[in-house]
């Protein structure tokens, strides 16, 4: 009997190809033009289950902004899913790097309780969810609470998440530097934690330094992912276990690192039902 091809996996460069769906609602956080948040309304008065979302691009917008992640949020705007989608500076942009890009997401996140009857958002269960680069932010966001007074990225009142789902991340920044920088390459990581000027960067900028984070989180991988590979996800797994955290790691297998955020894939249709039933 012949084997079934495999299916092909699905590149940037086709996903960026592919006609982008778009949102009317943009709401400022601050006043740089990377500050701002894109909301993904569903239909019908709400109040809406709300996702959290956090884009990839290796920290870096001459890699990737926001627009990636809209075939995720459209997709969860048709399953009834609010989407609060974040943009944020970015290492190689003014007021980048550390702190700055800790404290735009910190911001974005927090300012969804303020918008959040207005726009008819749930605030009791929201989920982050991040991909590549934004899986270790949407982690952050959950250690955040953990962070000491004396750092600059300190919260009093952090947005309290009820679950992360990290797909494709990279959520032990440490790991990943030692690892020379996996698929973002060996110099960004050091400009996002200000390691030239630290003594210890990683306490209050990588959730794999502040565990036990204390809430449900799922680390989602793809078996032929090169560029977040799944012996990243499995180590952060095995750490947050030892912490005795509520981890849950999934490999996908035939998946690529953008297979994970095609609405047409395996992966995806995985993420979408699991948010799907943690946002009730």
């Amino acid at each position: 009997m012949t084997q079934a091809a495999e299916p092909t996996l699905v590149t940037w460069a086709e996903l960026k190809a592919r006609p982008r769906p778009t949102t009317p609602h943009r709401i400022p956080y601050g006043s740089d033009e990377s500050q701002f948040v894109e909301l993904w309304l569903p239909d019908g008065p709400g109040p809406h289950p709300t996702v959290l979302m956090l884009h990839g691009g290796c920290w870096q917008a001459k890699v990737d902004t926001i627009g990636l992640t809209n075939y995720m949020a459209d997709d969860l705007r048709k399953r009834g899913i609010a989407v609060w989608n974040v943009e944020y500076r970015s290492i190689d942009q003014a007021g980048g790097g550390y702190p700055g890009t800790f404290l735009d997401v910190a911001a974005a996140a927090d300012a969804l309780r303020s918008h959040a009857a207005t726009y008819g958002l749930r605030t009791d269960r929201v989920v982050a969810i991040g991909h590549s680069a934004g899986g270790h932010l949407a982690l952050w966001l959950a250690a955040r609470a953990k962070i000491a007074a004396t750092s600059p990225l300190a919260a009093k009142d952090p947005l309290q998440l009820s679950a992360v789902i990290s797909i494709g991340g990279l959520p032990d920044l440490e790991a990943v530097q030692a690892a020379k920088g996996l698929g973002c390459g060996p110099d960004c990581i050091p400009l996002l934690v200000g390691a030239a000027s630290r003594t210890n960067p990683y306490a209050d900028t990588s959730a794999a330094e502040m565990l036990p984070l204390g809430i449900p989180y799922w680390v989602v991988d793809g078996d032929k992912d090169v560029i977040a590979p799944i012996a990243s996800g499995e180590a952060f797994h095995a750490k947050a276990i030892a912490k005795g955290d509520r981890s849950t790691l999934k490999i996908v297998d035939h998946t690529g690192h953008f297979d994970l955020i095609a609405p047409e894939t395996k992966a995806w249709a995985y993420v979408a039902d699991l948010l799907k039933d943690l946002s009730k």
